[in-house]
């Protein structure tokens, strides 16, 4: 078995969350990935807790199975390798301020005139062009401006981050499909292309429900807690023992929901529509909790499943890794010890596909400049790609 990337070399100048994110996808897919970082410095997320015997979680998680070179691009000797590595190179990703590889002789027009096959992947907080493009951002500021944070949270409450950094991780899965595309285009065109990606740009583009809305109405929806603003009843429900969900996505389902419940209230006019589920969404949700509350998460999870309607229980992360359904699919891996080091663990590879091997286990995540030999050695070899 061959995965679909093997062959190709991933150049990662990036750092921290969106960058990574996106040169971790490319690598399951079977790229090599070189991560080009600062000497002394490496990776800010080398600094990130938690730590176990001093070495950091999140970087090993982001950055299992990459190597590492240390490389100063304003020195004449580390530029030297820079310019080796970006001969053999099929893609190189950035996430610095637009402009700083232009200044470091490294812009777009350069390497495409030096290396007209090369792809480049920039993401950054607000993009190449634009007014604000030279503005540095981070998750929270996509967030924000992009509206997310307006309708997460609960109704009349402040605004709230979403717990998972989807202005990073949404911007680094973008830049990967860019990526792809750009990749099987050269195939047919023999050149490569720029992949621009802006973390807000990113922001906006994902909210189906808050645009469509706001384009319609003109009035933006505000937060909602857990209940989709536009099907009813899709939300958490409390049982006796903590809370679930409950998705009734069409009439069928919330007809099937009212028997499972012994509720009558398929024929009422006030639930009859989603529409008027809508209209009638918390009078509806302290009918159903009325019953919920009788009995255990388990019990409601089993009745529902039974009567075809989609449901699950709230699991906090410790749970969702113990989850028999996400262990089946080999969601959870440990990260190998580098060398004597701590054994971390990592998300496993969600894209499954023909021909691409399952890993028991993530290659280990690289020490700062660890693979400077190995890679030295790589580009003495004028025999090929490995």
């Amino acid at each position: 078995m061959t995965a679909p990337l093997a062959g190709i070399t991933i150049l990662d100048l990036t750092h921290v969350l969106a960058g990574p994110f996106c040169a971790g996808i490319l690598g399951d897919l079977g790229a090599q990935v070189i991560k080009v970082e600062r000497p002394g410095m490496g990776d800010d997320t080398r600094e990130f807790p938690p730590f176990v015997e001093g070495q950091s979680g999140y970087f090993a998680a982001l950055n299992a199975g990459k190597q590492s070179i240390a490389l100063d691009l304003k020195a004449e000797g580390d530029r030297a390798i820079f310019d080796r590595l970006l001969a053999r190179a099929d893609v190189l990703l950035e996430n610095y301020r637009p402009g700083v590889m232009a200044r470091l002789g490294y812009g777009w027009d350069v390497l495409q005139a030096r290396h007209p096959r090369l792809i480049y992947g920039a993401v950054s907080g607000f993009g190449q062009t634009g007014p604000e493009a030279g503005k540095p951002a981070y998750d929270m500021v996509v967030q924000a401006r992009g509206g997310v944070m307006s309708i997460t949270g609960e109704e009349g409450g402040p605004p709230v981050r979403v717990g998972a950094s989807i202005g990073d991780i949404v911007a680094g899965m973008y830049l990967a499909q860019g990526v792809l595309a750009a990749l099987y285009d050269r195939e047919r065109t023999g050149k490569g292309r720029m992949v621009d990606v802006a973390m807000l740009d990113a922001q906006i583009a994902i909210q189906e429900h808050s645009l469509a809305i706001t384009a319609a109405t003109g009035v933006p929806p505000g937060p909602t807690g857990a209940r989709h603003p536009t099907i009813t009843p899709f939300s958490t429900y409390r049982a006796a023992d903590g809370f679930f969900v409950i998705a009734a996505g069409n009439d069928a389902i919330f007809a099937r929901l009212c028997e499972a419940l012994a509720l009558p209230l398929s024929g009422d006019p006030r639930f009859v529509t989603n529409a008027a589920r809508c209209e009638n969404v918390h009078l509806l949700k302290r009918l159903i909790e009325a019953v919920t509350l009788g009995e255990t998460v388990a019990h409601w999870i089993g009745v529902l499943e039974a009567a075809g309607v989609p449901t699950g229980r709230v699991q906090d992360m410790a749970a969702a890794m113990r989850d028999p359904q996400v262990l089946a699919r080999n969601m959870v891996l440990p990260v190998a010890a580098q060398g004597k080091g701590p054994v971390f663990t990592s998300a496993g590879n969600p894209i499954k596909m023909t021909g691409l091997p399952e890993k028991a286990a993530r290659a280990p995540a690289p020490a700062l400049d660890g693979d400077r030999a190995a890679i030295l050695a790589w580009l003495a070899d004028d025999a090929g790609k490995p």
